[in-house]
């Protein structure tokens, strides 16, 4: 039942033209960007937020998935209606966060290791029971001239890999999430090379867990220079150089590639995503995870207000259908100014 289980999950998260939406900050995380619209992170802000994101007219269109936090699989709309049966009303599959955070990995200055592994199978069937179908694990790599280092290489990619073991086991698709952060001024030469060493560390560990390729989603970041570099690249270049490194080290297997924006504006999220899907067919489908670059016009257009909501979802789905056009490489900058 588990394989027939994954496989159906994977064929309602894999749609062309459509991306997963990830809703799953941290505490510290949403303080922060609530701060930017001078709102208080509170219980019933947070659930005020999240359902009205879940409950944007016509997201399911665009959107095949959605992150979520911990919190929300307990929260209901203000009708009482559980928050991942609003997305299942509209074709959106709901997946839960289950790394515990980053902490410095001992032995080795600078790097960092994700924890969260005790317990793991029983938070899943948890999490199942409440309505999670997937579940993401994001590991970190600092990047410098010398870090990471090869033991944070290794510790991420084993972690990543039990991760996806444990979730398939219990019927739930794993989305590993190996991120090669921008903080820094790094060159976009040195981002790929470190990568390309990160994603062949965890495809030889999900390989030695035994994880079923065709089960799982990749969640990686895109090649671009460090965010105070000098040169910062146009989205042809984010593209050749990011899925040159991707045929170098993705199984064909995996069915689909959905890129974390990390830190990246809304906008050249969108651009860069357009410009992979501009080079042609590729062995797996190139999609979007965005958290931020979906979720920032509206969170400005909220500011914390009900009478706000509609503006606020309006301003979602615009992002959800342009990056929808992005998977298709159908986009264009011209339709920012749309409405």
């Amino acid at each position: 039942m588990t394989q027939g289980e994954l496989q159906a999950t994977m064929h309602a998260l894999v749609q062309k033209g459509k991306g997963i939406l990830a809703a799953d900050e941290s505490g510290p995380t949403i303080a922060k960007r609530f701060k930017t619209i001078s709102v208080e992170s509170t219980e019933e802000n947070r659930r005020a937020w999240r359902s009205l994101l879940l409950t944007t007219p016509g997201l399911g269109e665009f959107v095949s998935g959605i992150i979520l936090h911990e919190e929300t699989l307990d929260q209901a709309t203000d009708d009482g209606t559980p928050l991942p049966q609003c997305a299942a009303r509209q074709g959106i599959v709901a997946g839960i966060k289950v790394d515990a955070g980053k902490i410095p990995l001992a032995g080795a200055p600078g790097d960092e290791i994700t924890q969260g592994l005790d317990g793991l199978a029983g938070r899943l069937a948890a999490y199942k029971r409440q309505g999670a179908r997937f579940a993401k694990w994001r590991a970190v790599y600092n990047v410098s001239d010398t870090l990471p280092g090869r033991l944070a290489l290794e510790a991420n990619a084993e972690a990543l890999a039990r991760y996806a073991a444990i979730c398939q086991e219990q019927g739930i698709v794993p989305i590993v999430e190996p991120e090669v952060l921008i903080d820094g001024d790094h060159t976009m030469a040195r981002c790929a090379e470190v990568t390309e060493a990160a994603l062949h560390e965890v495809f030889h560990a999900l390989h030695r867990h035994r994880v079923v390729l065709e089960h799982m989603l990749l969640k990686p970041s895109m090649v671009v220079p460090g965010k105070t570099h000098a040169h910062q690249a146009a989205p042809a270049e984010v593209a050749v150089q990011t899925v040159r490194v991707l045929r170098r080290t993705v199984p064909a297997a995996v069915p689909s590639i959905n890129f974390l924006s990390g830190g990246q504006t809304p906008e050249e999220a969108t651009a860069n995503l357009d410009a992979m899907n501009l080079l042609g067919l590729q062995p797996w489908q190139l999609s979007f995870s965005y958290g931020r670059a979906l979720q920032e016009p509206a969170l400005q257009a909220w500011k914390g207000q009900a009478a706000h909501a509609r503006n606020s979802q309006d301003a979602l789905l615009k992002r959800a259908r342009l990056n929808g056009a992005a998977c298709r490489g159908q986009y264009s900058a011209a339709m920012e100014a749309a409405d």
